[in-house]
């Protein structure tokens, strides 16, 4: 029984040939499905070759409209465009002459100040004890050398003479008491020691009488001009120092040097800072007048030749491109930067307005210094042309032009740059210059425009 269901199922598995035709042959229908897809092939190898033989020398190119530029506008042509960042012109950071604690802040980042205007006070109790003990000594030293120069009074000259008269008298009393004394000696009714006694005292009156003869003088002349010189001296040196503490005091009050706003400010109160000289200080805050804006630009030195001092601009920032403003070149650098091959440039806005902040990307579109001839018609000045589709042939300036299918060559005259291109003499504005091409194109190749069926 196994075998016999074996050979029934290999049965199964023959091929049906009842399909096929007597003597083996494909039906018809095979046929025809053959013959269609060799002829698709066919066709398709025809049409290769075809394309290839009408179509293989044909330049893929790429093409731009131009466009005519009047001379009549109210603005000149754009000569060159190049961005860079807003600046103030002058930017102060302000520091702290003296070290303190920070006792209080009267300003916040963006404030408009004043100038002389107090921002921040430190404490100063120190600083203003300081001051007062050096004003002492300075009024000290100061009437020291007054009362040199005015001499001795009066009344000391007097009290002087007084005295010497005085003096004067003892020793003239004295000197009768000597001799009285001698002649008791002599008469044997005093000893030699009363004598003595006389004589000795007599002596020292007479120096006293002496010594009081000689402030007397000094008294009347004055003192000597070596001591009203080092008096002056020492006020001198005692009103530096006074005038030292006093700066060092006032310093302890940190006002604003220009009128501006606050860009930034770095201490809060309490906070000790340390003089500007010492290696930690850090500005307090910094602060610039935004009505004093300039436009910082790093121009290339292939295109510096085409700027020139104070040449206008037309200045937009990207925060609002619809906002325009007047510029004009204020500074040049007198040396170029070997490292980026450029020339720095600083463009003054004119008509700075509470839109722009230092820092934003701005571009410049530098204006062609074109004027007007009094009584000229306006006319056309000439045609933009995109700087990829300016050629040299022979010495001379081409394009070539896109038209029903071919490039047709045309010279022309540059009249001036422009920003991305130049501005020609011979076309009439509105041709389709071709601005990508190979480098073998010739008058009256066969074209075909990129992008285009």
């Amino acid at each position: 029984m196994a075998i016999d269901t074996k050979h029934d199922q290999l049965q199964g598995l023959r091929i049906d040939r009842s399909a096929r035709n007597e003597g083996g042959e494909a039906s018809p229908w095979a046929r025809r499905y053959i013959i269609a897809g060799i002829s698709a092939v066919v066709l398709l190898s025809l049409a290769a070759l075809a394309y290839r033989f009408f179509y293989g020398d044909v330049a893929e190119v790429e093409v731009a409209r131009t466009t005519v530029e009047s001379s009549g506008g109210s603005s000149a042509g754009t000569v060159l465009a190049a961005t860079g960042y807003i600046v103030a012109h002058h930017k102060i950071e302000a520091n702290s002459k003296v070290t303190g604690r920070v006792a209080w802040i009267g300003v916040e980042k963006g404030d408009k100040v004043k100038e002389g205007q107090v921002l921040v006070r430190l404490e100063d109790q120190e600083f203003r004890a300081q001051y007062d003990q050096a004003r002492g000594a300075a009024e000290s030293a100061r009437a020291q050398l007054e009362q040199l120069q005015h001499g001795s009074r009066p009344e000391e000259i007097q009290q002087t003479e007084h005295n010497l008269n005085e003096a004067r008298a003892t020793a003239a009393n004295d000197k009768t008491t000597l001799d009285r004394t001698r002649n008791l000696v002599a008469g044997g009714v005093l000893s030699q020691q009363a004598l003595d006694d006389a004589a000795a005292k007599y002596e020292s009156s007479q120096q006293r009488v002496n010594s009081l003869q000689q402030s007397y003088q000094l008294s009347k002349l004055g003192p000597r001009a070596e001591e009203i010189a080092r008096a002056q001296g020492a006020l001198t040196q005692a009103e530096g120092q006074a005038a030292y503490a006093k700066s060092q005091l006032d310093a302890t009050v940190i006002r604003a040097p220009i009128n501006g706003t606050i860009l930034d400010r770095s201490v809060e109160k309490g906070e000790l800072l340390t003089g500007q000289f010492a290696s930690a200080a850090r500005p307090v805050f910094s602060l610039a007048n935004l009505n004093d804006l300039q436009v910082e630009l790093d121009i290339a030195q292939d295109d510096f030749a085409r700027l020139g001092p104070k040449q206008k601009g037309e200045v937009t920032v990207d925060a609002f491109p619809d906002r325009k403003y007047q510029g004009e070149i204020a500074e040049i650098s007198p040396e170029a930067n070997r490292q980026k091959a450029t020339v720095q440039v600083k463009v003054q806005v004119l008509n700075p307005d509470g839109y722009l902040r230092p820092e934003m990307n701005s571009t410049v579109k530098f204006l062609a210094d074109e004027p007007k001839a009094q009584g000229a018609s306006a006319g056309p000045a000439g045609v933009f042309v995109p700087s990829p589709a300016l050629r040299e042939h022979e010495g001379k300036k081409i394009v070539f032009l896109a038209f029903n299918g071919k490039a047709m060559q045309r010279e022309v005259r540059v009249r001036a740059q422009r920003s991305g291109g130049v501005l020609v003499e011979g076309l009439n504005g509105g041709e389709d210059v071709i601005t990508t091409a190979p480098q073998t194109l010739k008058d009256g190749d066969k074209i075909k425009i990129k992008g285009q069926s």
